[in-house]
């Protein structure tokens, strides 16, 4: 099977995710891929006849299938509805149907909502297995002919997922003929600060720090075979890699989402401040 043989689409009719599946669809156009699309009804309340539940499920299923239709006809879709909590269900479909990437929107547009993350995104963000494809910008990417992708930043923290971000970027950067760029926050934990004797924001430490980071890109680099720019900044991870995107004119910005250990599970803070601030779509890998 290809690269992105499987999109998986979570549907809830809403305007923002009707231009979330359209970004799908032109991803499934491109890399002729089966697109799924997924409705979660939530279970019956306390007291709800099954006959009625019923018939609502059967609603669903008619409503799914006549969703985006005329936009989606000629793309080979698959329409799903299940019941049960949308998260849980999404995160699970795609493992079983071995989903290549999830694709959904944020929270909403404007103001204070698109600095937020729905509370479904951000716990699939924390528990899918595959990649996961979102950002505001998908509401409103529509279903154009084509995906304007000419730079890819790949932001990576140099851990375990950075080999992983690198090899998605270069895929996608090979299928566009993009430009990439590989860039990493230079930022130093307070538990590995300078030593004593160096004073807060000496330019040597700061130099070496950033040196060193620029030996490990390049080992990365090397190691993937990617054609890659290689940047890094020193400060917060979320702002400078949100101002390089800015700064670069980046159409796509792919990150590394780290294991799943400890209470974050594998949308460490990070991830979660550069989703929100980035001001194109975001891969978490």
């Amino acid at each position: 099977m290809g690269f992105l043989a499987k999109i998986l689409a979570p549907v809830e009719f809403s305007q923002r995710c009707a231009g979330a599946v359209g970004y799908a669809k032109t991803l499934a156009d491109r890399f002729g891929s089966e697109l799924m699309l997924l409705h979660v009804v939530p279970p019956p309340p306390a007291g709800m006849a099954d006959e009625v539940y019923a018939r609502e499920m059967a609603g669903v299923k008619e409503k799914l299938n006549a969703f985006l239709a005329d936009d989606l006809s000629g793309s080979r879709v698959r329409r799903i509805a299940v019941k049960g909590d949308p998260a849980r269900k999404i995160v699970q479909f795609a493992l079983n149907e071995q989903s290549d990437v999830i694709v959904m929107a944020t929270h909403g547009l404007g103001g204070f909502r698109q600095h937020l993350l729905g509370s479904n995104t951000a716990k699939v963000l924390h528990d899918a297995d595959c990649p996961v494809w979102t950002g505001v910008h998908l509401e409103l990417a529509g279903t154009a002919p084509s995906l304007p992708i000419r730079h890819i930043l790949c932001a990576v923290d140099l851990g375990p997922q950075s080999a992983n971000a690198l090899a998605w970027a270069a895929a996608l950067q090979k299928e566009f003929d993009a430009r990439l760029t590989l860039a990493h926050a230079a930022l130093v934990p307070p538990q590995h600060a300078a030593p004593q004797h160096a004073k807060a924001g000496d330019s040597a430490w700061s130099a070496g720090v950033e040196s060193a980071a620029q030996t490990e890109l390049e080992q990365l680099r090397l190691d993937s075979g990617a054609v890659a720019a290689i940047l890094v900044e020193p400060g917060e991870p979320a702002q400078v890699i949100s101002r390089a995107a800015n700064r670069l004119g980046a159409d796509l910005l792919v990150i590394g989402r780290g294991s799943a250990a400890g209470a974050l599970g594998r949308l460490r803070a990070n991830a979660y401040a550069i989703i929100r601030l980035s001001p194109c779509p975001v891969v978490s890998v």
